[in-house]
């Protein structure tokens, strides 16, 4: 195996015997078979809607294949094997809707469009030779690696928000081209500009999202948080898939099961349409690596809707507690299907599970207060620009983006809990664990600590930035008092940071470590033309942003 693809890679340059994240090698091999099966899919989908077909299976493939390859998603062989065959199966079939629309086969096809086997021994040595080291030129791979780790984030966020009823299929169209892109041959430069057009799509692709949510369960409202227990079985949920929370709250309402979440999820109880279920009764634990010693102590079974999933040790007592849904997967685990003819998951299973457990053990007290999207945000504008001009704000720091496990990750809590407190921190996602917990007080009623809520709700900082930018009447949201001093760990963040650049958004500092599918050319690329760099101490930092 050869997987560089998220923060943790091994020694920064990447997992070659088992991923940092429990992937084993025949899993990740496998998963690079997925990648190039859906490449196959992709040139002929292109094709095929060049003579006007467009195959909503096919759409829905590509972005959930690439979904299954995201970090901590998906760890089941046999699951994803399956998928493999599927994608092999769908691959013929839009190929003869092209034929049938009397489109003519090219006389040269990449190999990923013609490869074909039914066995599982070829599928492992075929697995072993299309990986990311197939393509020789460095920055070349590193290009089209960085084009590929987008379009996974992009995928996470286009299954969302299909999963709500919404999708646009000029999103799907882009990531099916890109696919492509990465088969041909290209230059440096065209793809550098694929790369920033990524970014664009990226932007579409979270307002998607964002609308999907917002119409679905009303707009996120500040709210405060209980972290503490009540003395009822429970089922913990994980992950970021909000029509999952809404069908697994309906269908425990009255059964004496209360739904807690757990670090991605934390955000589900923002938004109003989640309040009426009096057994949604708060967030248990932290950031998702905390998982084996938190998952331990919950008693009850947990449900992963997306990735974030840590494979327990051996010796875990609660390896039998744990079911999966959507993309996500673990062998040995429960896999609760998907939806069918319009109709709810059955999450029947899950909830009886419950009910034999015990209630969750406490291991901490109090509240976290959050709910700071867009539309709440704008609704304090007034507020916010009279403490800007006042001086009582001095400037706004972006936090945004991934936790971890390492220890550098501890800059982030430093930092945090350094800053003058004339400052604000602007967070979404699961980085926000790191300092979400700490007393760091109000500004005038404006809390230091404004939290969008998920990754997923990045697109909530950049609406923020650009109306703020709107309200001062500045030409470029690199005027706003704003620094960016993100964490990343996987391919959502990666998409959030082309969809930054996208918008124009220059000097933004990525931690704890730059990605290690940069390489030195293009990195170098991203710092002469955006200013992007690293993290150093917390003390240099800090006088770096505040001069």
């Amino acid at each position: 195996m050869f997987c560089y693809q998220c923060q943790e890679a091994a020694k920064g340059t990447g997992c070659t015997i088992k991923g940092v994240c429990g992937k084993t090698d025949e899993v990740a091999n496998i998963q690079d078979l997925l990648i190039y099966v859906t490449k196959g899919v992709s040139i002929f989908a292109k094709l095929a809607r060049e003579k006007g077909v467009e195959n909503e299976k096919v759409n829905h493939f590509v972005f959930d294949a690439l979904f299954v390859t995201i970090t901590n998603a998906n760890f089941d062989y046999d699951a994803i094997v399956a998928k493999v065959r599927s994608g092999l199966k769908l691959r013929e079939e839009i190929k003869n809707q092209f034929l049938n629309a009397g489109g003519v086969l090219p006389e040269k096809l990449h190999g990923c469009a013609t490869w074909y086997s039914d066995s599982l021994e070829e599928f492992e040595r075929k697995a072993k030779v299309i990986g990311v080291l197939s393509i020789e030129n460095e920055d070349i791979r590193s290009l089209k690696s960085l084009i590929t780790i987008g379009l996974k984030g992009m995928a996470a966020y286009a299954e969302h928000a299909f999963n709500l009823g919404y999708s646009n299929n000029e999103i799907f169209a882009f990531m099916q081209s890109a696919l492509v892109a990465t088969t041909e041959e290209k230059s440096v430069d065209e793809l550098v500009a694929l790369v920033l057009e990524c970014g664009k799509f990226g932007v579409d692709v979270m307002a998607l999202l964002d609308k999907a949510n917002t119409e679905s369960y009303g707009n996120p409202e500040i709210t405060e948080v209980n972290i503490g227990v009540r003395n009822n079985p429970a089922i913990l949920i994980s992950g970021h898939d909000l029509k999952d929370l809404e069908e697994l709250l309906e269908q425990t309402k009255g059964t004496g099961v209360d739904v807690y979440t757990h670090s991605e999820m934390l955000p589900g109880h923002y938004y109003p349409a989640f309040k009426k279920y009096e057994n949604f009764v708060g967030n248990y634990g932290n950031a998702w690596w905390k998982q084996r010693d938190e998952f331990e102590t919950f008693n009850g079974p947990v449900l992963f809707t997306t990735n974030c999933i840590v494979p327990p040790l051996d010796k875990a007592t609660y390896t039998d507690r744990i079911y999966t849904t959507g993309a996500s997967g673990l062998a040995g685990a429960k896999h609760i299907p998907a939806r069918k003819d319009g109709k709810a998951k059955d999450f029947s299973e899950i909830i009886a599970h419950a009910k034999r457990c015990k209630a969750p053990t406490e291991i901490e007290t109090g509240k976290i207060t959050g709910g700071f999207a867009h539309n709440q945000v704008i609704a304090l504008a007034d507020k916010i620009v009279e403490a800007v001009k006042s001086g009582a704000i001095r400037k706004f720091f972006v936090m945004a983006g991934c936790d971890g496990r390492m220890k550098s990750r501890e800059y982030y809590t430093e930092f945090a809990s350094k800053l003058p407190k004339d400052t604000v921190i602007l967070t979404a996602g699961c980085a926000k664990y790191r300092y979400n917990k700490l007393e760091l007080g109000d500004i005038n009623g404006i809390p230091r600590v404004l939290d969008a809520g998920q990754c997923n709700d990045s697109y909530s900082l950049a609406v923020i930035a650009l109306t703020l930018k709107d309200v001062f009447k500045l030409d470029s949201v690199n005027e706003l008092p704003i620094a960016y001093n993100i964490a990343w760990y996987e391919q959502k963040a990666v998409i959030v940071l082309l969809a930054l650049l996208y918008l124009g958004v220059k000097n933004i500092h990525l931690g704890p470590t730059l990605p290690a599918f940069l390489s030195p050319t293009v990195a170098k690329v991203l710092v002469d033309n955006f200013g992007i760099s690293g993290i150093g101490t917390v003390d240099d930092d800090m006088k770096l942003f505040l001069n």
